[in-house]
């Protein structure tokens, strides 16, 4: 009895971060619409600071003012929007706090957001979160997993291989014990996924907040693993967009628990606080 009551907890859990989800989702797209200045509520007013802390941890490289840059990419026909102002004036917007974790969001006019990555990290955080009843557990949110394992289990996370359906490039181990974390975050980004061929010119939708264009790269697909799901998801976005030098340098100084990078030369690298991780 208890083990079915403690699924219907788990099956309540992952409703209630649909609900959660959805009610982000839709005032995303009312604030997308407002004015210069406008109220929100608790949930994004969460997501957005999460923007912010990603922003923070990639020195600029994840950016969720880029969205009009983005569907520009996606079709030419819609013009990035008010973009000259977005590129001088997009780090201007500032949230309040107001009581009850809601606040009040200042920005540009034209300025819209896209919580496309981020969104995902930290769902999957506060989903996890709503678990604190299971020992081990993981949220999976299209790709951005939050991972909390019991010590003495372990997890196994396979990273697809892009250049091979039925492939993985690498098997990670998440495993707890008195030495090593008991929680994780792991994510994967990368341009073989929303890409498009446009006019003979390959665009994709990770864009470069230094160029507002697709991010001319030679990393093909980066897997960060970290402390958070949405720290993981935000760094490896960057690494795409920085490339593998400036990208690994970046990991370096965030201190990350792992990362496996294919480039666009067929090469697998992980960095070497990786190598525990993986499965031989």
């Amino acid at each position: 009895m208890r083990c079915s009551a403690r699924r219907r907890r788990a099956a309540a859990t992952i409703s209630i971060a649909r609900v959660i989800f959805w009610m982000f989702l839709t005032a995303l797209m009312r604030l997308r619409t407002s004015r210069w200045e406008v109220a929100i509520g608790p949930t994004l007013a969460a997501a957005l600071r999460a923007g912010r802390t990603a922003n923070e941890a990639t020195e600029g490289l994840a950016d969720i003012t880029l969205l009009d840059a983005r569907l520009a990419a996606e079709d030419p026909s819609r013009t990035a929007n008010g973009q000259a102002m977005q590129t001088a004036r997009a780090h201007e917007w500032s949230a309040t706090t107001r009581p009850r974790g809601s606040a009040t969001i200042r920005r540009p006019p034209g300025l819209r957001f896209d919580l496309g990555g981020v969104g995902k990290g930290w769902i999957a955080d506060r989903a996890l979160d709503l678990l604190d009843g299971w020992r081990s557990a993981v949220v999976d949110a299209d790709g951005d997993m939050a991972v909390r394992c019991a010590s003495g289990r372990f997890w196994e996370v396979g990273i697809d291989d892009p250049r091979n359906p039925d492939g993985l490039l690498a098997l990670l181990r998440l495993a707890a014990s008195p030495s090593s974390p008991e929680r994780w975050g792991v994510a994967t980004s990368g341009t073989s996924v929303h890409r498009w061929n446009i006019a003979g010119e390959v665009r994709h939708h990770l864009i470069d907040p230094r160029t507002r264009r697709p991010a001319v790269t030679d990393v093909v697909q980066a897997t960060v693993v970290a402390e958070s799901a949405l720290r993981a998801e935000a760094l490896a976005k960057a690494v795409v967009i920085a490339g593998t030098v400036e990208g690994f340098a970046l990991l370096e100084r965030a201190r990350v628990r792992g990362a496996v990078i294919l480039t666009d030369r067929g090469e697998t690298i992980a960095l070497p606080c990786t190598l525990p991780l993986l499965v031989s």
